[in-house]
């Protein structure tokens, strides 16, 4: 089992699939981590997991649209070594418009949510001392391989991903004076309870442990973008390098599409 550098690791979207998953990955003796979700029951499962591996879990019941809540939620776990936003949400088309409710919703939870959260993260962990490695702390944006895709199934979903992903990427450039490292994690295909909706072929799909291993790699390894499997990272760079009127009539003759990650 991998030891991790860091020892105060907060986590949102942390009651189930990637989210359970980093927690677990991360749970040790000696590490406390501080676990977010909407859903108080899978929550609190997820933290007694936490226990079992000996780490000291604090939860909290939030909701990532809710600026000030998730503001004093991030405040109050103190010093923090790694942030990782991970709560998001996603919807499919079916073929047809996607309805303007589902479009605010993915944005408010997938960027606003996300900015809700890594912003005083930031702000937080530009005040504290340098760990070991010189770095004061590390947030990691949870995008996705959607992000290099605009896929007609999911318009909301692929720009939202697409949104924090470079957002992630540029701001690192800039936090890394301050001592602050970003990271924009890009998952394909995850089997969690939000793939099982899917009706259609999942290319290289995974189990959320192996996704949550690769993510806390990629992030111990400093790189500013984490994005696997490799095979279909690659095909998704260039099938989003297509023209669009190309890319639509490939998509076309594809099932509608409801969620990647």
């Amino acid at each position: 089992m991998a030891t991790w550098p860091w020892t105060d690791v907060a986590i949102t979207g942390a009651s189930s699939g990637l989210g359970r998953a980093l927690a677990e990955a991360c749970a040790a003796p000696g590490v406390s981590l501080h676990l977010s979700g909407r859903d108080a029951t899978r929550l609190g499962a997820a933290a007694e997991a936490c226990r079992a591996k000996g780490a000291r879990v604090d939860v909290a019941v939030l909701d990532v649209t809710d600026a000030a809540a998730t503001e004093a939620w991030v405040r109050k776990a103190g010093r923090l070594d790694l942030m990782i936003a991970n709560a998001g949400i996603s919807g499919g088309t079916g073929g047809a418009t996607e309805p303007a409710a589902q479009a605010q919703r993915i944005f408010a939870t997938n960027v606003t949510g996300v900015l809700n959260t890594a912003l005083p993260a930031i702000e937080a962990m530009a005040r504290q001392a340098p760990g070991p490695d010189g770095v004061r702390g590390r947030v990691a944006v949870i995008a996705s391989i959607a992000a290099f895709v605009a896929a007609p199934g999911a318009p909301a979903y692929c720009a939202s991903k697409s949104a924090v992903q470079r957002w992630a990427e540029a701001l690192d450039a800039t936090e890394r004076a301050r001592g602050v490292r970003l990271h924009a994690v890009c998952p394909g295909y995850i089997r969690t309870p939000m793939t099982a909706r899917n009706d259609f072929p999942m290319p290289f799909l995974m189990d959320a442990e192996d996704a949550a291993r690769r993510t806390l790699h990629g992030i111990a390894r400093g790189r500013v973008r984490v994005a696997y499997p490799l095979p279909l990272y690659l095909a998704a760079r260039v099938v989003g390098a297509l023209p669009p009127a190309l890319r639509h009539a490939m998509f076309n003759r594809l099932p509608a599409k409801r969620a990647l990650d």
